[in-house]
């Protein structure tokens, strides 16, 4: 039988010491949107309809139950990283914006098949990128 079909990632976590100064800087940084928040979790509006969710550090390690079912138990330690996508056009303008919003540029790097990275800290050090298309084989996008 073959492998169903994915349409991509749909959620992506991260977990945070801070929920409320955790949500203000992506939502200052990203223009987020809050779509719902409580005192475990802020789930906020990323593009395409995907959904970051803000997790406080230790406030899921058991199941979580909801009128729908259980949620399983999760929690990560450490710092985590994920990258937000941009247009090749627009990475001039999100290092403007980082230096503006007084966020300090880790590092950029330009890959040789010719994408962009932009690396930055948030609130919690985690490692948080903007990146263009082509940093990867299989995103040949601009090419």
């Amino acid at each position: 039988m073959p492998q169903p079909p994915l349409n991509g990632i749909l959620e992506t976590s991260l977990y945070v010491d801070n929920l409320d100064r955790a949500a203000a800087f992506y939502k200052a940084v990203f223009g987020f949107d809050t779509l719902m928040a409580d005192h475990r979790m802020h789930a906020l509006a990323v593009p395409g309809r995907q959904v970051l969710l803000l997790f406080r550090k230790g406030g899921s390690t058991t199941p979580s139950q909801t009128p729908f079912g259980p949620i399983p138990a999760h929690d990560a330690e450490g710092h985590q990283h994920l990258c937000f996508s941009i247009d090749h056009d627009d990475v001039g303008a999100w290092q403007t914006h980082l230096l503006e919003t007084g966020i300090a540029l880790e590092s950029r790097l330009d890959w040789d098949k010719g994408g962009i990275s932009l690396y930055f800290r948030d609130p919690d050090g985690h490692s948080i990128e903007v990146g263009t298309s082509r940093l990867w084989f299989n995103d040949t996008i601009g090419s």
